[in-house]
């Protein structure tokens, strides 16, 4: 899956529309001056407004499951925009919907 590696600062979003933070960013490897993302650190979502029926199911948090297959940060995959997720508890995923556009991983 190639794409852009997602930093710190990229712009990622629950499928509802929460905004997602990265619990533990990689502080070793920067691209635009940021920390690099692995699909080891969860991602928290905060703001996700889905209700199911009657009882509200917001997406709380957020595991990449697939990132990089050749480029890793402290042994772990570094997420690319292609990577897929899932958000507990109702299983929708992230989106990454701005990250830089210069750094490339396969």
């Amino acid at each position: 899956m190639p794409g852009f590696i997602v930093h710190l600062g990229a712009s990622v979003i629950c499928s509802h529309g929460g905004q997602a933070q990265p619990t533990a960013p990689n502080p070793r490897v920067m691209v635009s001056g940021q920390p690099v993302v692995t699909i080891a650190a969860p991602y928290v979502v905060a703001g996700c407004p889905f209700f199911s029926g009657v009882n509200p199911l917001p997406c709380v948090t957020g595991q990449w499951l697939v990132g990089a297959t050749r480029v890793f940060a402290g042994g772990q995959p570094v997420v690319v925009q292609s990577s897929s997720s899932v958000c507990t508890p109702n299983g929708t995923p992230l989106i990454i919907l701005v990250t830089q556009p210069r750094v490339n991983a396969t």
